[in-house]
C-alpha cells in the first residue's frame, strides 16, 4: 500500500511584512459591517461615548432630517482602521494619521466597506539591538452601502521585515503627507442639518459662548479597559493588540483609537454640546498605552469659523492626553491631536 507522503506543513495566516509592500498595492477584502444598536452599545461601555447625536436618537433625527440614530464618529473610525488592518497585521506601531475627513455621517443601520492603499514607504535607520523595521503609509478611503464616500484619510504604521540583513531601500517623504483640509469638505457631513434647532433643544453653551484660546484640563482621569474587546468589535485584527508574544514589550498594546476615542470622550465632557466631529488634521501617537492606564485630556480650543447663516461654527480643538501608569511617578504623554468639530 502506498503511503500519503503529501506535506503536512501549515500555510501561515498573518499580514505582509514590511517588504512585502509596494507603492500602489491595494486591500480591498475586508468584510463590510453594518453597524448596529449592539456596536454603539458596547463601544460607549468601552469608551464612555457622550456625543448627544449619538445617542438621543430623536434629537438625531431631529437635527440631521435622516430617519435613525447618528453613529458615533470614533465608531466609524475605529471600523474603517480597523478594516485596514488586513496589511498592518504585523504592526509594531502606529505613528499617526493625517487628513481625516468625514464626507458623511453614518447612521446606525448603514453598512461600512474600506480599502486600504499604500501610497508611501520609508525603511527606518537601523538601531543596535532592535530588529529592522520600515514605516508604511495607507490610504484609507470608506464607503457605504451606496458607495457614498464616508471616510478618507491616511495612516502611518511601523512594520516589522522578515529580513534582518537586506533592506529594500524605500526613502519616500512622509513628510509631504497632507493635514491641510479643505475648507468645503469640513462642511459636506453636516450639510442640511438644523443646528438651530440643536440650539433650542440643548440647554448649555453653543459656539457662541466659547472664545478661542480658551483650554479645558479633565480632573479625573479614564481608566482604560475593554481593549481586546473594541479590537474584536471593529475587525481589527493587528496581533499586537491581542498577542503580547508578538510585540517588544511583552505586553498587549491598546489600539490607538481606543485611546482616540477615550480622549473624545473627555473632549464632550469639557464641550458637552459638541455637535460631531467632521474632520482631523493630524493625531500623533506619542508613546504606547497599555490597559490599566489612566489618561487625562488637555483641550485647547484653537479656533472658531462661523459656518453661515446663524448655523453655528467650525470649532478646531488640540487635545493632548497624558497617561499614568501603575509604577510610574509621572504621566506620560501618549497623543497630540488637532481635530474639527461642529458647535450649534
Amino acid at each position: 500500500m502506498e503511503t500519503d507522503t503529501q506535506s503536512t506543513t501549515a500555510v501561515e495566516v498573518a499580514g505582509p511584512w514590511y517588504e512585502e509592500l509596494s507603492v500602489g498595492q491595494l486591500f480591498d477584502s475586508s468584510p463590510g459591517l453594518t453597524l448596529t444598536s449592539g456596536h454603539a452599545a458596547l463601544h460607549q461601555a468601552i469608551i464612555g461615548d457622550r456625543l448627544r447625536l449619538a445617542l438621543d436618537a430623536d434629537l438625531s433625527a431631529s437635527v440631521t432630517k435622516r430617519d435613525g440614530c447618528l453613529a458615533h464618529p470614533s465608531l466609524v473610525t475605529d471600523i474603517a482602521i480597523g478594516q485596514s488592518t488586513l496589511a498592518t497585521q504585523r504592526v509594531v506601531a502606529n505613528l499617526f494619521y493625517r487628513g481625516l475627513i468625514f464626507y458623511r455621517a453614518p447612521l446606525i443601520g448603514d453598512t461600512l466597506r474600506s480599502t486600504t492603499e499604500v501610497v508611501a514607504l520609508r525603511d527606518t535607520s537601523r538601531r543596535p539591538g532592535r530588529a529592522p523595521t520600515g514605516l508604511a503609509v495607507l490610504r484609507v478611503r470608506t464607503v457605504d452601502q451606496l458607495d457614498r464616500v464616508v471616510l478618507d484619510f491616511h495612516r502611518c504604521a511601523m512594520l516589522p521585515m522578515r529580513d534582518e540583513t537586506g533592506r529594500p531601500g524605500h526613502a519616500d517623504d512622509l513628510d509631504a503627507i497632507p493635514t491641510e483640509l479643505p475648507d468645503s469638505a469640513l462642511r459636506r457631513s453636516t450639510d442640511g442639518w438644523d443646528l438651530g434647532l440643536y440650539r433650542s433643544r440643548v440647554p448649555g453653551t453653543h459656539a457662541s459662548g466659547l472664545a478661542a484660546g480658551t483650554r479645558y484640563s479633565t480632573a479625573s482621569g479614564d481608566t482604560v479597559s475593554g481593549a481586546p474587546e473594541l479590537v474584536r468589535l471593529s475587525l481589527n485584527i493587528a496581533s499586537a493588540h491581542t498577542d503580547a508574544s508578538s510585540t517588544t514589550s511583552g505586553k498587549r498594546l491598546v489600539y490607538g483609537g481606543h485611546t482616540i476615542g477615550v480622549a473624545l470622550a473627555q473632549v464632550t465632557r469639557a464641550l458637552p454640546n459638541l455637535v460631531t466631529v467632521v474632520a482631523w488634521h493630524s493625531c500623533e501617537h506619542l508613546a504606547p498605552v497599555f490597559e490599566g492606564d489612566v489618561l487625562r485630556s488637555l483641550v485647547t480650543i484653537e479656533s472658531l469659523r462661523p459656518l453661515g447663516g446663524g448655523a453655528g461654527s467650525l470649532v478646531t480643538l488640540r487635545v493632548q492626553t497624558t497617561a499614568d501608569r501603575m509604577g510610574a511617578s509621572v504621566s506620560e504623554a501618549v497623543l497630540d491631536w488637532s481635530l474639527v468639530g461642529v458647535m450649534a
